[in-house]
């Protein structure tokens, strides 16, 4: 390039320049904490150990790794990096104040691979920079400037990493003390072209193979496509009108079917064929309805199968329920222990709670089954209220039944009253105590059956007023559908005399020329036009002088309904030739004399 520098090959880099101290660079490396490396390439300690050789904090790096862009962390206050002496067959490198700050640096380029070195000595030559530097990795290009600083481009992004720790070593030319052979390396980061270019270059290829990877991942993923639809002919019409016919392969030739139609394969070559499997189709209807009936025919037996196993289900938890009570009652009870009662009324209330669950279970499947009732039941008014009838009827002789039950409970309770009483005087002071809150227990269960004794007649009451309101409406609803009759034979008899009136004027308006009052008007509209022009006019003149008045009238119209008025109006033809022209003109006055 025109600043003197120049690109290097890996022939032409110096690999074997001897060293004069390994040692020493072996150690800086160590501290760094990479694995120490010679010129050529090859580890300087066989048997090196990162995790043993690691004296500043530093992660061990691998100098070998490409691509490797990571920027070491900083070295802890508490712990600083002990440099040593580098020596090289020209200079020798003699490290920093340990206690000084770390050399500050710019922020990294993205992909990073040239540095930036000032500080060189005056005298210091390319091979000098070449000699120093091709120990961090392979040295792709060199521009050196006359001002004592230059660029240096390694081959990978590690090799900047291990060029930074060179930074703030004071650099001396053989054994020199000249101000010309001595000067204090400042290495940094460079910002350049070719590494951003590079850089960018291997962003787009990670993300190709980014998009390259996702595309594998979705065409993977996706569901496959289905299997293509034939094209139409002969043949496969037959096949597909075969399988048509079939309940298993239905789906599939109704599929190619629609495709076929879609295409536009109906023409009228093929209509024939295509109306005979749409034939088919239609036939698979029936099919699908039956099915569709023998299943509900399934279900409803399954729904009686388990309404009949739930009521009997229902039965023998009443009798377990009873046997429970039963074994509650004063002659039994007294016979447990206190464990044993406690078990029999916890089983007790489980057993009905479970009875309750089945019986709202049952009478919720009764619900569904009469709202399911047809339309035809609900229509006829005098049914449902026969039913409603007989529904209270039932509910009251229920009703009755309770009472007397209740009734019966109740002398029962009384006489158990009676007994104790007579007990009473002849048992001892200790029994007393028992028996008064017996006796409280018995009169709280006494005062309710009564109450329910009460409710039960309020209820028995309220149902007798509901029945004779039930009998009132039905009387009122006889005497209006009598009413309603009576009206509709009524109403037949007016219809047929107002028939035979209106017949005689029905055929004399039939036998008019003019049919309607539009017409009449257009008769009158027309006459008083033609009046004023007594030569006579052209149909399309009249019919534009009527269409100022009504835009919907027309030609046909006007000209029917004068053709239909001879005596009124007279068409007439004048001119010779191609000037022929039928003109129509109002006779009105003549043909009143005629008629």
């Amino acid at each position: 390039s025109a600043d003197g520098g120049r690109k290097l090959s890996l022939d032409s880099i110096p690999m074997g320049l001897p060293m004069s101290d390994p040692t020493a660079w072996a150690t800086a490396m160590n501290n760094l904490g990479m694995a120490p490396m010679g010129m050529t390439g090859q580890p300087l300690l066989p048997d090196f150990d990162p995790a043993l050789g690691m004296m500043t904090g530093i992660p061990p790096i691998n100098p070998m790794m490409p691509g490797l862009g990571i920027v070491p962390p900083p070295i802890p206050p508490d712990m600083p990096a002990v440099k040593e002496i580098i020596h090289c067959k020209s200079c020798t490198l003699f490290p920093p104040n340990p206690h000084l700050p770390p050399p500050a640096t710019r922020e990294r380029p993205p992909g990073c691979k040239t540095v930036f070195v000032g500080g060189l000595p005056e005298n210091g030559t390319e091979q000098i920079i070449m000699e120093v530097f091709e120990q961090c990795g392979e040295v792709i290009a060199i521009r050196k400037s006359k001002k004592n600083f230059c660029h240096i481009r390694f081959a990978e992004e590690f090799m900047v990493d291990k060029a930074l720790y060179l930074s703030g070593y004071r650099i001396r030319l053989g054994s020199s003390t000249d101000k010309k052979d001595t000067g204090r390396l400042h290495v940094d980061f460079a910002q350049a072209r070719d590494d951003l270019y590079e850089w960018e270059c291997k962003q787009r290829m990670l993300a190709r193979e980014e998009r390259h990877r996702r595309r594998l991942e979705e065409e993977r993923f996706r569901p496959p496509s289905p299997p293509p639809v034939v094209h139409y002919s002969d043949h496969e019409c037959s096949i597909v009108a075969e399988k048509l016919k079939d309940d298993t392969k239905f789906l599939e030739a109704i599929q190619t079917l629609l495709t076929w139609i879609e295409r536009g394969e109906v023409n009228r070559r093929t209509a024939n064929n295509f109306y005979s499997m749409i034939q088919s189709a239609n036939s698979h209807i029936r099919r699908l309805v039956n099915e569709k009936a023998a299943h509900e025919k399934e279900m409803e037996e399954a729904k009686e199968k388990f309404k009949l196993a739930l009521s009997g289900i229902l039965v023998q938890f009443e009798q377990i329920v009873a046997v429970y009570h039963s074994a509650s009652k004063q002659k039994a009870w007294d016979h447990f222990t206190k464990a044993q009662r406690k078990n029999i009324s916890v089983w007790c209330k489980q057993a009905e709670e479970i009875r309750n669950i089945h019986n709202d279970e049952l009478m919720g499947i009764r619900r569904e089954e009469e709202m399911e009732m047809s339309d035809e039941e609900i229509e006829d008014p005098s049914e449902m209220k026969e039913t409603e009838e007989l529904a209270l009827v039932s509910q009251v002789e229920a009703l009755k039944e309770e009472n007397d039950s209740l009734r019966w409970q109740l002398d029962a309770y009384r006489n158990e009253v009676e007994l104790l009483k007579q007990e009473q005087g002849k048992a001892s002071r200790d029994e007393d105590t028992t028996k008064e809150q017996q006796m409280k227990l018995l009169q709280q269960a006494l005062q309710g059956m009564q109450k329910h004794l009460l409710k039960v007649q309020d209820e028995y009451k309220k149902r007798e007023a509901e029945l004779e309101k039930v009998r009132e409406d039905k009387l009122k609803i006889e005497t209006l559908l009598e009413n309603l009759k009576e009206q509709e034979s009524t109403a037949s008899r007016v219809c047929a005399c107002s028939q035979e009136k209106e017949c005689p004027v029905e055929k004399t308006l039939s036998n008019s020329p003019v049919k309607s009052e539009r017409e009449v008007l257009l008769v009158g509209i027309i006459s008083t036009f033609l009046h004023v022009h007594p030569f006579g006019a052209s149909i399309e003149y009249i019919c534009s002088y009527l269409q100022r008045l009504d835009s919907k009238i027309c030609t046909a119209e006007v000209e029917v309904l004068m053709t239909r008025l001879q005596n009124t109006f007279r068409q007439e033809l004048s001119g010779v030739g191609a000037s022929l022209e039928k003109r129509w003109k109002f006779c009105g006055f003549d043909g009143l004399k005629m008629t």
